[in-house]
C-alpha cells in the first residue's frame, strides 16, 4: 500500500475554510469550479491501491478509499476518483472528516455541512447518493 498523504491538500484546509470560501461564491458555476479546483489539489492514489476491495459502493463514478488509524486514534483517509467533480467532493469531505478521531467523525453533522455549502441542490440524485456513500464508507471504517 502507498504512503498516506500528510494532508489531502498538502496543507491544512478545514471545513470552516471550505464554508468560508463557498460563502463568497456567486452561483453554482463558481461553486462547481471551486470544487473542481480543490479536487485537483488531492494527491493521486497509486494505481496499485485501486483495486475492487477499495471501491466505494453506491457511487456513479469509480471511487477508491483507503483508511488508516494511527496509535493515537486519529483517522487518515486517502481517496481518488475517475471524475473531476467527485475528486472535489472527496476533498470537501476530507476537510471535515480527515485527521479526526472516530467520535468526531461520527458527531459531524455532514448533512448540515453540505447544506451550508449549497451542494446537494445542484448535484444529480445519483451524485448526491454517491457523496453520502463516501461519508458512510468513512464512518463504517472508523466503526470497524
Amino acid at each position: 500500500m502507498s504512503e498516506f498523504p500528510q494532508h489531502p491538500f498538502g496543507t491544512v484546509i478545514t471545513d470552516t475554510h471550505i464554508r468560508d470560501v463557498m460563502a463568497t461564491m456567486h452561483g453554482w458555476e463558481d461553486r462547481y469550479r471551486q470544487v473542481v479546483q480543490w479536487g485537483k489539489q488531492l494527491p493521486k492514489m497509486d494505481e496499485r491501491d485501486k483495486h475492487a476491495t477499495m471501491t466505494v459502493a453506491g457511487c456513479e463514478s469509480q471511487v477508491w478509499l483507503l483508511a488508516h488509524c494511527d496509535d493515537e486514534g486519529i483517522w487518515t483517509f486517502h481517496a481518488d476518483s475517475d471524475a473531476r467533480i467527485v475528486r472535489g467532493l472527496i476533498a470537501i469531505v476530507f476537510a471535515a472528516l480527515n485527521h479526526k478521531k472516530a467520535e468526531q467523525i461520527q458527531a459531524m453533522d455532514i448533512d448540515a455541512y453540505f447544506a451550508q455549502l449549497g451542494l446537494l441542490n445542484h448535484l444529480s440524485a445519483s451524485r448526491g447518493n454517491g457523496l453520502r456513500a463516501i461519508v458512510d464508507t468513512i464512518r463504517q471504517s472508523v466503526n470497524a
